[in-house]
């Protein structure tokens, strides 16, 4: 069973160490903010010249890059680790993002400092707001972010009526 929790801790405290800027962002994001679904990976978006400090830090935990990255969704600087069994993608902000429901590419350069600091396993850490969460999971449109993004707004809407 993966302890996500020392995972996190380990990749924070390389970030926090070497002055990073980062973002919690992706699937970790979402359930920080309430989602409830198994985690795939842990997504942390910094600055694209970052990548080789993380690089640097992590080698033998490496299953991919870092490296151009291109699928169906996605166009960006990445950096796959493993680590104690749980997967950390560490992504460029300088990315491009496929919009599915205007079938194009859409520049996605991510604003590092459009965060909220929220308290993880212990840690107040820099979690990407919620509003920009739902709208990058609903241009991709996948199952799994559309599964989020419903769940995203039902936990938005019970924040404004307090």
């Amino acid at each position: 069973m993966r302890d996500t929790e020392k995972v996190f801790l380990w990749i924070m405290e390389i970030l926090e160490r070497n002055k990073i800027t980062y973002k919690i962002s992706g699937g970790f994001a979402a359930r920080v903010y309430g989602v409830n679904r198994e985690l795939a990976d842990i997504d942390i978006e910094v600055s694209d010249k970052d990548i080789s400090i993380v690089t640097s830090e992590a080698k033998p935990f490496i299953k991919f890059g870092p490296a151009r990255y291109k699928d169906d969704n996605w166009d960006l600087e990445l950096l796959t680790l493993i680590y104690e069994g749980q997967e950390i993608d560490i992504a460029g902000a300088r990315a491009k993002i496929f919009n599915h429901a205007t079938k194009e590419w859409e520049n996605s350069f991510a604003n590092l400092d459009n965060v909220n600091l929220i308290d993880v396993y212990g840690k107040t850490v820099r979690v990407e707001t919620l509003d920009s969460l739902v709208s990058y999971k609903s241009k991709l449109a996948r199952d799994v972010d559309l599964e989020d993004v419903k769940q995203l707004l039902i936990i938005k809407a019970k924040e404004t009526e307090k």
